[in-house]
């Protein structure tokens, strides 16, 4: 595994103080967004062990080693943006992170625009699945005898859902 001084991630930190704990097993991420970003410096270094590791036990039988290795190494990883994140916290269980990693393979710029599912499983962050893309948002229809979602305490319809 090559180590970088700058962490690949895109945090701006040294790679010794970001991802290079997680990769080496001295530390867990802590959030959704700190494995998905590790894992991204897993594909930029050629941790292909962490790449399996990270993944939700039970979903592993399908992980193309082989495919990985060489996706991570015929790539010059260039960069991470983090677009949103949804739960992936310290206290919850499931997470939801999008993100845009940019490579170059043979000459040519590279985007993998995905939203990675993310389960915590025994204190441990684990990659369950992804969605090509943004994931579709689900939005809960607020009733006109609900109580406003902007907290002033009335009923929708006398509040936010007046002019509606």
């Amino acid at each position: 595994m090559t180590e970088p001084d700058i962490c690949p991630c895109a945090s701006g930190k040294k790679f010794a103080d970001c991802c290079g704990p997680y990769l080496s097993g001295a530390a867990l991420p802590p959030t959704a967004e700190a494995l998905m970003r590790s894992r991204y410096s897993a594909f930029a270094t050629g941790a292909i062990d962490y790449l399996e590791e990270t993944l939700l036990p039970g979903t592993r039988d399908d992980f193309d080693r082989k495919s990985a290795a060489d996706w991570a190494a015929s790539s010059e990883w260039t960069g991470l943006q983090v677009r949103h994140a949804e739960k992936g916290k310290e206290g919850d269980d499931e997470g939801y992170v999008e993100f845009v990693a940019l490579f170059r393979q043979e000459g040519t710029d590279k985007v993998h625009h995905e939203t990675g599912h993310f389960k915590r499983q025994d204190g441990r962050w684990y990659y369950v699945d992804g969605t090509m893309g943004t994931r579709p948002r689900t939005v809960e229809k607020v009733g006109r005898n609900d109580p406003c979602p902007c907290g002033s305490g009335k009923k929708y319809k006398k509040c936010c859902g007046a002019a509606a």
